[in-house]
């Protein structure tokens, strides 16, 4: 039986060495396809925008390149010409006793006229003692989107906990999930027992660039998880429909280790697959990504990566899935602030 070319991708994207094959046939699509810069004027949504002024919150983890301020004009000159339209503020780990203030903070972003941040992803665990009293004080506010918070493997089985996720979807809110590859599985199974609350996997599953370097190239240090298992369990969570895949974060994963489009093409491929064109949105992850490169260089390398997409398809993962999911003003995306 004669093999088509379709059969063919598919039989290679299960191998090691075909993924790679695989992701090298999609890079050299461009020329077919258009140019990395085709996506250039796509208006993007960038769903996952930290800003913090030390001023105002006292964060304890941050190091070099992070330890300073970086307020909502630091992020316009750094996406200045991206073409970013609207951003949803994410929670930025502040010590629980702060999480007000850094609540109070991002609101009074949202209600300037023309924000550019438009919406919120607070701070908030479901293991959490005071989870229910705390959340129910945004059931109401139209820029509350979701929370994210700890979500400890060994709790993901506790009866209040899943209670707790469920109510959130009975407000409306969703649950940023943000775990260690070595716990996806045992997310996919919350996911699925909390089917009518949405959740967003955060930065492609945390997955290691390094794991999905082919033979020979040169490793920085060992890869901290196997390739072909957090494929496995990517596909258990996309197997489950109530929960969307953030295309972000990788980058800031190898510190001092220039990353190409051929590196990164793998995870990236593998999610868009996986969750399908309607369930992957962009997310910067600024400044966080500095630790990788900067977020021009994140946009024009993901460009680069999908370019050879349908312009359907990376409309909706810059911007359309984006606007549908978080319950956008889809108006602000038509043309840049």
């Amino acid at each position: 039986m004669m093999m088509t070319r379709r059969s063919f991708l598919k039989k290679m994207s299960h191998s090691t060495v075909g993924a790679g094959l695989l992701s090298a046939a999609r890079l050299t699509c461009l020329g077919s396809a258009g140019s990395p810069g085709a996506a250039g004027d796509l208006p993007i949504v960038d769903t996952h925008q930290h800003l913090w002024d030390l001023s105002r919150l006292k964060l304890t983890w941050l190091k070099p390149p992070l330890d300073r301020s970086f307020t909502l004009q630091d992020y316009v000159q750094a996406s200045a010409g991206l073409n970013i339209v609207q951003a949803v503020y994410m929670e930025v780990a502040a010590p629980q006793g702060q999480r007000m203030q850094e609540t109070e903070y991002v609101l009074g972003l949202c209600r300037q006229p023309n924000a550019l941040t438009r919406a919120a992803v607070i701070a908030g665990s479901p293991v959490d003692e005071d989870f229910v009293p705390y959340v129910m004080q945004f059931k109401d506010n139209p820029y509350i989107k979701g929370l994210r918070g700890a979500l400890p493997a060994q709790r993901m089985g506790d009866e209040q906990v899943l209670k707790n996720l469920r109510l959130l979807g009975e407000l409306g809110l969703r649950f940023d999930l943000n775990v260690p590859p070595a716990a996806l599985a045992q997310a996919a199974q919350v996911v699925a027992r909390c089917p009518g609350t949405r959740f967003v996997l955060n930065h492609c599953g945390n997955a290691d660039p390094v794991a999905f370097f082919p033979a020979g190239h040169v490793m920085p240090r060992p890869a901290q998880h196997a390739a072909e298992q957090w494929r496995q369990d990517i596909g258990k969570l996309a197997a489950q429909g109530n929960v969307i895949c953030k295309i972000s974060g990788i980058v800031s994963r190898v510190p001092g280790t220039p990353l190409t489009a051929e590196d990164l093409a793998p995870i990236i491929h593998h999610c868009l697959d996986a969750f399908g064109p309607e369930r992957v949105v962009f997310a910067g992850d600024w400044p966080v990504c500095l630790r990788g490169m900067s977020l021009r260089g994140w946009v024009e390398l993901l460009k680069e990566v999908v370019a050879g997409q349908p312009e359907t398809d990376r409309r909706r993962l810059f911007q359309d899935n984006a606007v549908r999911f978080y319950g956008l003003d889809p108006r602000a995306a038509q043309s840049p602030q």
